[in-house]
């Protein structure tokens, strides 16, 4: 890594998500707020891939997995399905939560401070339903198909099963909604979230000192992803490390995370394989031990 390469590596993270953030904020107040979120979430995801062509965290990413149209698959049709029916039902349960704010929320604080509130309350419930998706069987089924990814970067960000997904932005939205949330704060951490999603994910060698302590940083999340249970069953904040901290599932080490990533459960390599893979697990696990070599 040279000079420059290496000065990029500490700012390009917070300078990415803060620019990211401050072009959100602009777009809450245009008059096409989603077009423009859009085009600030599209741009950082070019960034990205053009980063992780020049300074990849891990070379052996770059090789291709057959996972593409699959990936993309599950961000469009999986992600993109669960966000819509998300803020579709909030909006036709309760209307004047999002249009006049209502409840007990401080609609009198700053709205940096709103936002900031906002992310916590959502990461409490968001870090619930990771959690429990790594240790509840059930869950699991669900919540595998994106640990099987054998890499990490910008396109495999998505990669959820639409019952996943679904979960963990009701947990995350739902009492934000009930304490009468207004609308561009819900809408300003649902961009933030978003970014911290691709960020996390990104093949980009980036350096983070203090702010791994605090924020989801690629550097925390890739322990997330390892095959060792003992790294991978921690770190389960999706954008703060607030309640890892609270709850002793924080897990940070000096070396570098383990480049082999993925789970020992069978999955379908197909995007339609592995959204019925959760309702026919028993069969494909006892159809995976009898393809495997007696030890």
């Amino acid at each position: 890594m040279n000079r420059v390469q290496r000065v990029a590596s500490w700012v390009l993270w917070p300078g990415l998500l803060t620019g990211a953030i401050a072009l959100t904020d602009r777009a809450i107040s245009s008059d096409n707020p989603a077009l423009w979120f859009n085009a600030t979430y599209f741009g950082l995801a070019v960034i990205l891939f053009f980063l992780e062509q020049v300074m990849p965290h891990e070379r052996s990413w770059l090789r291709k997995d057959g996972q593409i149209l699959t990936d993309l698959s599950h961000t469009l049709f999986n992600k993109g399905m669960a966000q819509a029916l998300i803020v579709f039902g909030a909006a036709l349960v309760a209307p004047e939560l999002l249009d006049e704010p209502a409840g007990i929320w401080p609609t009198h604080w700053p709205f940096a401070l709103q936002v900031a509130a906002g992310l916590v309350i959502a990461e409490f419930g968001m870090y619930w339903a990771h959690r429990l998706s790594h240790e509840w069987p059930l869950l699991w089924r669900l919540h595998a198909v994106h640990h099987s990814a054998r890499r990490l970067w910008i396109v495999n960000t998505g990669r959820f099963h639409f019952l996943d997904m679904l979960l963990s932005l009701f947990m995350g939205l739902a009492v934000l909604v009930a304490l009468g949330c207004p609308q561009n704060v819900l809408l300003m951490g649902s961009a933030i979230h978003a970014f911290f999603g691709i960020l996390t994910h990104c093949n980009v060698e980036l350096r983070f000192g203090p702010l791994n302590w605090l924020f989801n940083t690629p550097a925390v999340h890739r322990w997330h992803h390892s095959m060792n249970l003992d790294e991978g069953n921690r770190n389960y904040g999706e954008n703060l490390m607030i309640f890892d901290h609270l709850f002793g599932t924080y897990f940070f080490s000096d070396r570098k995370p383990p480049a082999v990533i993925g789970i020992r459960d069978a999955m379908p390599k197909s995007f339609l394989g592995q959204l019925a893979a959760p309702f026919r697990w028993r069969r494909l696990q006892q159809a995976n031990a009898q393809t495997q070599p007696a030890e």
